[in-house]
């Protein structure tokens, strides 16, 4: 510091005090931008798999949105081709369809058919089988998985595990 003015002293002074406050603004409005605790809680929804009947649709909620979730018979089991078998979740040696509950053409909310074993589309007339399959357009594709994770017999929706990365690889959701 062979220049070791007042003035100097302040320049440095002054550019510190400036950078420690520059640091502090970027942290708060890191702070503000994260979501808030009660919003990640709300990204993931765990559902206990064992409490489903066969054959019975329920509709639970996921970020505001349903989820069908519908157990499969061994009857239906028997059905299944091998792009169908692709659509099945496996939890606790039982099978099942977790779907989104919006049709993939509007987003209405598909009605289940227990006898037909099927869903109608009340907006277009299009219909899906009972794993979530196009069986008459104008849907363009299946009902979409949300993404999921297998915790022994819970799943847990919004984590990702390597069971809906395998379906995701393969085309089967988005």
């Amino acid at each position: 510091m062979k220049n070791s003015s007042r003035r100097g002293f302040m320049g440095k002074a002054f550019g510190a005090v400036a950078g420690v406050g520059a640091v502090a603004a970027l942290y708060a409005m890191k702070k503000t931008w994260d979501p808030l605790p009660s919003v990640k809680a709300a990204g993931f929804t765990t559902l206990d798999m064992s409490a489903y009947k066969e054959n019975e649709l329920v509709t639970e909620k996921w970020r505001g949105k349903p989820i069908f979730v519908l157990k499969y018979t061994p009857e239906m089991m028997s059905q299944l081709t091998e792009k169908q078998k692709g659509r099945t979740i496996s939890v606790g040696g039982s099978d099942y369809m977790v779907t989104l509950g919006l049709c993939t053409h509007l987003g209405c909310i598909p009605s289940y058919n227990a006898d037909e074993k099927g869903f109608l589309c009340a907006c277009h007339g299009g219909t899906y089988d009972f794993t979530g399959d196009v069986t008459k357009l104008p849907p363009p594709r299946g009902l979409d998985i949300p993404p999921f994770k297998i915790e022994g017999n819970t799943l847990v929706l919004g984590e990702v595990g390597p069971e809906y990365s395998q379906m995701k690889e393969t085309g089967i959701t988005l």
